[in-house]
């Protein structure tokens, strides 16, 4: 499949079509729809528009879309979602560079479509852009959102270790960056044996991508991404429900991607890794078995709990190899444990990290860009829990608790040599729409860490 790149919805104020363009009011709930033009406020009352997010109204005069209590920065969404065709244009232009950037962002992402299998058309609703706009910053966002989300929503029939990396060597093309892949029994060859083992059960050969970029003097950032195309949970097999999405389990490798090709796009001064450890897994007679005891490129032998946990496996190989050219910041994105869903539901991603500074940076941008993420502790009370009388570590201990610290101190093993690494456990799905954010494959934490990497590095 082709590396995303989102039809761009907005267009200049100088653009022919914006002298037509119709006024959009955004509404809070405020019966009184100050500074609407009466006959659309008329109208309002007679549809009994209450401002409510989701909410769009349209009217010879303008258009109204709810903004509820102001609190949701993508209900301008609502618009384009539901406006087949038309140039439209902000009736109030935003106070501040933040706020324009996130209206024409929401826009934006209203008019996302997976349209891969499906025959219908892309909404045509455009948005003229205040003369503040920066589209370049816009558009960039905009594709590594789509870019995201188009990967977690293709299936693992069209996305296994070998779709994965044809993606990314397209990313890596148009960058200009450099490319190399290590696959199948290479990867014992070239001591990999975690990846290798969870991958070999599948007919498509695991592998490691790895993409390198930018100025090597520069300083080194290196992203690291869980690239499980299917995940079937091996001979700890899921159940149905289970395993019913479990094409999203590249989620990591999705974002970080995406995240790595805004940060090309962008131009950064860093010189950026992406590793991405692509594997399914499978079943077979060539699967690793519970009870098994696997030795990790860094020499830590793992005890096989469960093959379920097999995320944090094929990460520590490849964090074990991004580590040991020392970077300044290493970052991993996974699709990693139930468990942090349980603690913080699926909209808000926990992340891990020791380095104060470096969290204070990336809880501000999330939250100047609304891109949550929440700070979990990487509590060491907790590492017994990892240890096994046979191996040094055991991937999956039993028990019911603290099932996401616990996977996150398994990495941090293997994260010892990046001078500060941070670890989030994202889900990168949804299961219940809201404006600009449609039920499937999400994007999550990578505006946050952009904004973060830019005010750091830019």
């Amino acid at each position: 499949m082709p590396a995303s790149r989102s039809p761009f919805p907005i267009i200049p104020a100088e653009d022919p079509a914006a002298v037509a363009a119709r006024p959009i009011y955004l509404a809070r709930r405020d019966p009184a729809l100050d500074g609407v033009p009466e006959d659309l406020r008329s109208l309002a009352e007679l549809n009994e528009f209450k401002g409510d997010i989701g909410a769009v109204l349209a009217g010879p005069a303008g258009v109204l879309v709810g903004n509820g209590d102001g609190s949701d920065p993508f209900a301008l969404a609502a618009a384009p979602e539901r406006l087949s065709s038309g140039a439209f244009r902000l009736a109030v232009d935003p106070e501040t560079d933040d706020e324009c950037l996130s209206r024409l962002l929401a826009w934006t992402l209203g008019g996302y479509q997976f349209e891969r299998y499906r025959q219908g058309g892309q909404r045509a609703a455009r948005l003229v852009a205040p003369a503040r706009a920066d589209l370049d910053r816009v558009r960039r966002l905009a594709d590594a959102v789509w870019l995201a989300r188009d990967l977690v929503n293709t299936p693992a029939g069209d996305l296994l270790p070998d779709g994965l990396e044809a993606v990314a060597r397209e990313i890596a093309l148009e960058a200009g960056a450099k490319i190399e892949t290590t696959t199948g029994a290479a990867l014992l060859e070239r001591n990999f044996p975690l990846i290798h083992a969870v991958g070999r059960a599948s007919v498509v050969e695991p592998r490691l991508i790895d993409i390198r970029w930018g100025d090597p003097a520069a300083p080194k950032v290196t992203i690291v991404g869980k690239g499980v195309c299917f995940d079937s949970g091996g001979l700890n097999l899921k159940g149905a429900g289970g395993m019913a999405i479990m094409k999203k389990d590249m989620g990591g490798a999705a974002n970080a991607l995406a995240l790595g090709r805004l940060i090309m796009d962008a131009g950064l001064p860093i010189r950026l890794r992406i590793l991405i450890p692509a594997v399914e897994n499978a079943v077979s007679g060539a699967a690793f078995r519970p009870g098994d005891i696997l030795t990790s490129r860094k020499g830590l032998t793992v005890e096989i709990g469960n093959t379920d946990a097999e995320g944090r496996l094929v990460l520590a190989d490849a964090m074990a190899l991004g580590g040991e050219e020392r970077p300044a910041l290493m970052i991993t994105l996974a699709t990693l444990t139930g468990a942090a869903r349980v603690a913080l539901g699926p909209e808000l991603p926990p992340f891990y990290c020791d380095d104060d500074n470096f969290v204070a940076d990336v809880l501000s941008s999330a939250q100047r860009v609304a891109d949550p993420v929440w700070r979990m502790p990487l509590w060491a009370g907790y590492e017994q829990m990892l240890s096994t009388p046979i191996a040094d570590l055991n991937n999956a201990p039993g028990g019911p608790f603290a099932g996401s610290i616990l996977a996150a101190l398994f990495l941090k093993r293997f994260a010892s040599e990046a001078s500060v690494w941070s670890h989030f456990d994202i889900y990168a799905w949804r299961a219940k729409a809201a404006p600009g954010r449609p039920v499937g494959g999400e994007a999550q934490a990578i505006r946050a860490l952009f904004d973060s990497l830019e005010r750091r590095f830019g």
